[in-house]
């Protein structure tokens, strides 16, 4: 897929993907929502790429839905939507198609953020496993004020990052607020001046290309997704023990364990698209 609203690049292990509609503020389309969908999936199946930076071109990360782009509405039947073929309930929103695609993926995200970043440019980043923004980046889940609803899943995914009361006033309020309220509620993990975030967002990408196994990374973003809701322990603590039990004969337990004892830097060999363990519960889900 050749993309005319994102930047794809890779480079040292890291992928970035970058929202590339600076003109309009990095305004949200269906065609970005598209070629998002595509580039995540390409960082996810590429062996080179161990950690994804998603940012925007420009002084802003996203000022949410372009309306003037059409954005609200229903793309032809071959979408399912609107059409005899698809209908309103089989139709999916451009904000969730990204946002789900971040939350399957088995590589971490960092987003790095500066200015606006509201609406869709909020809802989009929640499933990142790192937020870093700008001094002066500002968000907002503006929906209530514009009549209309919450994307993105963001209703599942916000109250697990601040709180349901904190997402309660964020979402019912539609006000926009600065990052460092951002920072103090948890959504955001780390402030820079603007000229720095992405410089910071690189180098927290590095460390974890350096320093981390990409099988035990994917593995734990998805435990912490999927099971920590579960209403007991037990059911993890049996995904525990089988994990816990195939180390042994695991070359990348053994090289961190190794590696830790000799003074070193690791040198894992497993790959995310061959040595996932497959009988995990949620490999056959969505």
């Amino acid at each position: 897929m050749s993309y005319t609203e994102v930047a794809y690049s890779v480079a040292d292990r890291i992928a970035t993907i970058a929202l590339n509609r600076p003109q309009a503020r990095n305004g949200y389309t269906i065609t970005m929502s598209d070629e998002l969908e595509d580039a995540f999936s390409r960082a996810d199946s590429d062996p080179d790429v161990r950690v994804v930076v998603f940012t925007g071109e420009g002084t802003d990360f996203c000022v949410g839905a372009d309306l003037s782009a059409g954005s609200l509405e229903v793309a032809g039947d071959d979408t399912g939507g609107g059409g005899e073929a698809g209908g309103e309930q089989s139709w999916q929103e451009p904000a969730g198609r990204c946002s789900r695609r971040i939350f399957a993926s088995n590589k971490p995200v960092i987003a790095a953020i500066r200015g606006a970043a509201v609406g869709a440019g909020s809802t989009i980043i929640l499933p990142a496993d790192y937020r870093l923004a700008a001094t002066d980046a500002r968000f907002g889940f503006v929906f209530s004020r514009r009549g209309i609803y919450p994307e993105g899943a963001s209703t599942w995914f916000l109250p697990r990052l601040v709180g349901l009361g904190t997402a309660l006033d964020w979402m019912v309020s539609g006000r926009v607020f600065g990052a460092e309220e951002a920072a103090r509620a948890g959504l955001v993990h780390q402030l820079h001046e603007p000229e720095d975030v992405l410089d910071k967002a690189y180098e927290l990408a590095r460390d974890l290309a350096d320093n981390t196994a990409p099988v035990s990374v994917a593995v734990i973003r998805q435990m912490l997704y999927r099971m920590s809701p579960l209403d007991s322990p037990d059911p993890v603590h049996e995904v525990d023990s089988r994990l816990i039990a195939e180390c042994a004969s695991d070359p990348d337990a053994v090289e961190g364990i190794m590696a830790f004892l000799q003074r070193r830097a690791p040198e894992f060999s497993g790959t995310v698209d061959k040595d996932i363990p497959a009988w995990l519960p949620w490999r056959e889900k969505p």
